[in-house]
């Protein structure tokens, strides 16, 4: 089963207005700010990273020119073919390769898997804006990708975000501008509760191997210059602990 086409809509017309220039998406932050800073956590934990490295719902490619600066080879996924259109842009050296991916697609999963074998992921931000019915889908197709080797990097919104998220939607100005867009979409983040996170990964077959809470930084900053920031947590995870 893959997405509804109302979410693969909502993505690509979103996507489809999106700048081009570094920065402009909320949560398009440099990636010495998110990668980089992910990796570090991750890292330590990798029992193979001489795998392929997929950067799933890559979007305009940000964070995946920068692992590929890092890893031999890493594919940037996305659901939409405009964000794809975009990171392929910004990439003309053709670092990492790009490839669209519904993840909540079994045969999809099965094969990349098959064209990767084995993998590494990274997940930033992807599940708390699935629908609900997609969440496991999505959870099981990075199983898959990760085979018997690979280890998942997966960070998402913490339920603590969803309040502020509101609170920037509904000021006296209406919402930040880097925001707006992803209302205006149809785009609806942090939905995912704490709890939910571990279990998706045991009911995939995969063991939590750490975890832990920072915050992930936006684009946005408040009316005083403030950058905005959003309680996320993150998850490692693999075959075997």
């Amino acid at each position: 089963m893959s997405v509804t086409s109302r979410y693969r809509e909502a993505w690509e017309g979103f996507w489809r207005e999106a700048p081009d220039e570094p920065g402009a998406v909320f949560w398009d932050a440099e990636p010495e700010r998110t990668a980089a800073v992910h990796l570090a956590l991750f890292e330590p934990y990798l029992t193979a990273p001489d795998l392929p490295h997929v950067d799933l719902g890559c979007g305009n490619g940000t964070q995946t020119r920068f692992l590929a600066a890092r890893f031999a080879r890493v594919v940037g996924t996305d659901l939409s073919t405009a964000a794809l259109d975009l990171a392929r842009r910004a990439d003309p050296g053709g670092r990492a390769t790009y490839r669209r991916f519904d993840a909540a697609d079994k045969t999809d999963a099965d094969a990349l898997h098959k064209d990767l074998g084995d993998a590494n992921v990274y997940v930033r931000g992807v599940l708390h804006q699935c629908v609900p019915d997609d969440r496991q889908r999505l959870v099981d197709s990075i199983a898959t990708l990760l085979g018997e080797r690979g280890r998942v990097c997966l960070v998402e919104l913490a339920e603590a975000a969803k309040p502020v998220l509101l609170g920037l939607a509904q000021g006296p100005t209406g919402p930040p501008p880097k925001l707006a867009p992803v209302f205006r979409h149809g785009i609806a983040p942090g939905e995912v509760t704490d709890t939910a996170i571990p279990e998706y990964l045991r009911a995939a077959g995969l063991t939590l191997v750490a975890d832990g809470a920072l915050p992930l930084l936006t684009t946005e900053y408040t009316a005083d210059g403030t950058r905005i920031e959003l309680p996320s947590n993150w998850y490692v995870a693999g075959r075997t602990a």
